[in-house]
């Protein structure tokens, strides 16, 4: 009898010990799981991933074909053959719409990969550095951070007219907007290894001898990965959309397919063929929603101060 009790006893105990030894990310997806929003946004960012990795075989037309012009089918309203209807250039809509998701997906999230790289390696020294070295990173991240972007790639799009007319265009943007978009995350690295670099285990690390870059790179950037996922996030809708600007703004790259290009060459005839440019307006609109709400629901459920 003594024997199933104690046994009783210690599978009790066990489970407090388990539940209390969950790691940060499986609470931080329970919690997730319970924000409706959050997961409406992940829904829509993991549609357009879908469709940005299919598009060349779910668009019935290749990118920039101009196939309806010649069949004489430009112009033409929403139809089941064009769902989306054809622009007055010949072009069908819904191609150019899917074919932009790759195109917009491309410009977004490798920007945003480029300028976290670059945020995480500069925040990272600046915050852990003493002395002149870190007063200099922070100085070259405030003048980084204060550089008016938008007016910066619309020069080099001219200045590199060659690169974009070969079809490197949206190449052009994604480094443009990371070597000039990782400021925000370097401050926000540095202020949090500011914070973790005195706690107790990175001093344990550091009276063990651990160098530098191990105690950099191996125990305060992972734990100061929280809001860097939720920036990075809504920086994929930023840089989304700042694409779309610039391609509206008439200098994109023509040679491929993105929805500020659709948008921009349906304009003109905007109250005669509204589809051309309402279909690329909503798949921008409902992109950056998708990406703002899975950033807002990841802030939520990475929150430490939140309790269950």
């Amino acid at each position: 009898m003594s024997t199933n009790d104690d046994s009783q006893g210690v599978s009790q105990s066990a489970k407090p010990s388990t539940q209390r030894g969950a790691s940060q990310w499986a609470v931080a997806w329970r919690r997730f799981k319970r924000n409706k929003a959050g997961l409406a946004g992940l829904f829509i960012v993991l549609f357009f991933v879908f469709i940005a990795l299919t598009s060349p075989f779910l668009a019935p037309y290749p990118p920039r074909s101009f196939e309806s012009l010649y069949q004489g089918e430009a112009g033409e309203a929403p139809s089941f053959k064009h769902p989306f209807g054809t622009s007055k250039a010949g072009l069908d809509v819904y191609s150019e719409v899917l074919h932009g998701t790759a195109g917009d997906m491309y410009v977004g999230v490798g920007a945003t990969a480029l300028a976290v790289a670059i945020g995480l390696v500069i925040g990272a020294l600046a915050g852990y550095s003493r002395g002149g070295m870190s007063d200099i990173l922070l100085m070259v991240s405030q003048i980084f951070y204060t550089i008016p972007l938008l007016p910066i790639i619309l020069l080099a799009a001219r200045v590199f007219l060659i690169i974009v007319a070969q079809g490197f265009g949206l190449t052009l943007i994604l480094i443009l907007l990371g070597v000039f978009g990782w400021a925000t995350i370097s401050f926000i690295v540095r202020g949090e290894i500011l914070r973790v670099r005195e706690l107790e285990f990175v001093q344990a690390s550091r009276s063990l001898g651990a160098s530098r870059n191990r105690l950099i790179f191996r125990h305060i950037v992972p734990n100061i990965l929280t809001p860097v996922i939720v920036t990075s996030t809504l920086m994929i809708a930023g840089n989304i959309l700042t694409e779309v600007v610039i391609s509206f703004l008439g200098f994109g790259d023509v040679n491929t397919s993105t929805w500020g290009i659709t948008i921009q060459e349906g304009i003109t005839y905007m109250r005669t063929e509204w589809w051309t440019t309402l279909f690329p307006g909503l798949a921008t609109l409902f992109a950056v929603l998708g990406f703002n709400l899975l950033g807002d629901g990841l802030s939520d459920a990475l929150n430490p101060r939140l309790r269950d």
